[in-house]
């Protein structure tokens, strides 16, 4: 599941790219699809980087990897061990908003992305998430869980405030957000939802299948229901 347009991070042969929050690969493994770009996947979560590297070499038995190198590191984002000046493109996706001080976070992706280069970082969008946390209080208190709301016009004021331009802007993922929603509504924790457990099939029938059907019905509703905000940067 692809949040991030790859097309409007240009990049060129050599990029470095960094996935930062990685969890389980979906965008590191796009991201050394590239060709010849020299790819870093970062996690807090040990965890994430094992389940990360297995589906890596997944990939690469079937020769659809087309990147120089690989790094897979462990790694707080309020401190993060690169130099500035670093990075060609980084990808934050679905990573504020579980970080008690994103200022930080913000600050350091900048300070180590290149100038005139991008940074994509998407959150969940205000109003679908709002009903998550209406509806649920285990979705919010959650052990590494969400930890604030945000609001479009204020989020991009803030990572402006940090010497980057804002650029362009979707939404993503409008099917996933029923999910949510039903699985706040019988608890977040459950496993024994019968109309959870049919709709989070659906999902990965989708997600493997790729239809036509359920990719135009996907875009059609982004508009208006997709839980994900997706914000593209290039730094001054």
């Amino acid at each position: 599941m692809i949040t991030i347009d790859f097309n409007k991070l240009d990049i060129s042969p050599d990029a470095r790219i960094l996935d930062i929050g990685c969890g389980e690969g979906r965008h590191t493994i796009k991201a050394c699809q590239q060709k010849d770009t020299i790819c870093i996947g970062a996690d807090f979560a040990f965890k994430n980087l094992v389940e990360t590297k297995n589906k890596l070499a997944f990939h690469k038995n079937f020769n659809d990897l087309k990147c120089k190198t690989i790094d897979l590191s462990c790694m707080d984002v309020t401190k993060l061990p690169f130099k500035s000046n670093s990075f060609d493109s980084i990808i934050c996706s679905e990573v504020l908003e579980h970080i008690l001080d994103d200022a930080m976070a913000i600050s350091e992706l900048i300070r180590i992305l290149k100038p005139k280069k991008i940074l994509a970082v998407s959150v969940p969008r205000f109003w679908p998430e709002k009903i998550c946390w209406l509806l649920s209080d285990e979705y919010f208190n959650a052990n590494m869980g969400h930890v604030r709301i945000y609001k479009k016009k204020s989020l991009i004021k803030t990572i402006e405030s940090f010497g980057v331009k804002h650029y362009a802007c979707h939404y993503a993922h409008s099917i996933h957000a029923p999910f949510w929603w039903l699985k706040c509504f019988f608890g977040p924790n459950r496993t024994d939802s019968k109309p959870v457990n049919l709709y989070h099939r659906i999902l990965v029938w989708d997600l493997m299948k790729k239809p036509k059907f359920t990719g135009f019905i996907d875009k059609l509703l982004n508009p208006v229901l997709g839980k994900s905000l997706v914000l593209y940067f290039k730094k001054l």
